[in-house]
């Protein structure tokens, strides 16, 4: 997969949580994020927002979820003295079941694939061809 695929697959993603019923809606990516931002206004009058944290293993993860929160208007925080790996927001629960998580970590998935599979293919041209796990040895056996 090359950079431009992974862009059409996430766009892709999007719409399909946006609902996206027609081939043209699917194709827009901005379309999709519209929809989505009405469904949000929607939601948040029925399930009025509330304070969620998010902790991220890497900064990867955290920068996309906090784009994400961004394209839907939705405001990133973090307290002071809290950790760069903590995102906070205000949010409808039930956006963040059914729209924002659920999205996330497809779209993290597929960056993470594209991001294994780039590192992979560098460090198999530029180090060595043979980039497996270390072997798993008994303390006895290394001397």
């Amino acid at each position: 997969m090359n950079e431009s695929e992974l862009i059409e697959k996430l766009r892709k993603i999007e719409a399909l949580f946006a609902g996206a019923a027609t081939q043209g809606e699917r194709d827009s990516a901005e379309l999709a994020r519209e929809k989505i931002l009405r469904r949000l206004r929607e939601i948040m009058v029925e399930d009025p927002p509330v304070e969620f944290k998010f902790t991220f293993p890497d900064q990867w993860n955290r920068r996309v979820f906090i784009a994400l929160l961004r394209r839907y208007d939705l405001r990133p925080y973090r307290y002071r003295r809290q950790r760069h790996t903590t995102v906070m927001v205000k949010v409808s629960k039930r956006f963040v079941d059914e729209t924002l998580w659920p999205e996330f970590l497809k779209l993290s998935d597929q960056l993470e694939q594209y991001i294994e599979k780039t590192t992979e293919r560098i460090i198999s041209e530029v180090l060595h061809k043979d980039s497996s796990e270390a072997e798993v040895v008994n303390r006895k056996a290394i001397g």
